[in-house]
């Protein structure tokens, strides 16, 4: 994975609009409703908005992220939370949780199989017996008809960003180019790069990975609801618990 340095920079402006509030309440929600303990783990926690929320909703959490930018921009939002620089499918917490959670499709951006098995198993090392996972993902049916091919444009307030996608059928992935202009404080503008990849599974995919890593699939969701996912489904909540 990159270190998204420019990206950690643009991060928090160009996802103004992420509903952050009903996100944490919907993760605290689950994981309540699966009666688990308090003690989480956020892989992929990028720059911590979920995060912290999830600490001031009683959660005892650490924030776990491969770039050093979006850590660093996530270690100036808590002192609460305690904060690792570990790629996901290496993660070593040197003990253990009871929830590991993975939200805001980081998932996606293993771009491998054998990377998603990796974190999933890594995932599993962190928890004792009947543990929980839950994370969150972009659908196949997202990264084909909504993502790939479109060109998106977002002007806000310090940063103008061109996001072009390129739909790949080979693995159902996303090849993502950013270009990013940031504005200085004279009116110049900075230009950055950014490029990374994702991609998507089936939820019978992800359901046997999850099994080879040691865990029972509980539940498939459509995001953010308590439905059974639709074939235009765009994001999916999975929870499992460990064997």
């Amino acid at each position: 994975m990159c270190g998204y340095g420019d990206f950690a920079a643009a991060y928090d402006l160009l996802t103004f609009n992420v509903p952050y509030d009903e996100i944490a309440d919907y993760y605290a929600e689950i994981l309540r409703n699966m009666t688990v303990g308090r003690r989480v783990l956020d892989m992929g926690c990028g720059t911590g908005n979920l995060t912290v929320r999830l600490a001031e909703r009683g959660f005892d959490v650490i924030g776990q992220d491969a770039s050093p930018e979006m850590l660093s921009i996530a270690s100036g939002k808590s002192s609460e939370v305690m904060w690792i620089c570990q790629n996901m499918e290496e993660t070593d917490i040197g003990g253990n949780v009871d929830v590991v959670i993975s939200t805001l499709d980081s998932v996606n951006h293993l771009d491998r199989r054998d990377a998603v098995l990796r974190c999933f198993r890594r995932a599993a090392d962190c928890l004792e017996s009947g543990g929980a996972f839950v994370f969150d993902v972009n659908t196949v049916c997202k990264h084909r008809e909504i993502l790939g091919g479109n060109t998106f444009i977002y002007d806000v307030d310090g940063v103008y960003c061109v996001w072009q996608n390129t739909f790949d059928p080979r693995d159902n992935g996303v090849d993502i180019e950013l270009d990013l202009f940031f504005e200085n404080e004279d009116g110049t503008y900075s230009r950055g790069e950014e490029s990374f990849r994702e991609i998507a599974f089936s939820s019978d995919e992800y359901c046997q990975m999850l099994e080879e890593a040691g865990f029972a699939v509980v539940n498939i969701l459509e995001y953010l609801t308590y439905n059974i996912p639709k074939d235009d489904s765009e994001k999916l909540l999975i929870s499992a618990k460990k064997r």
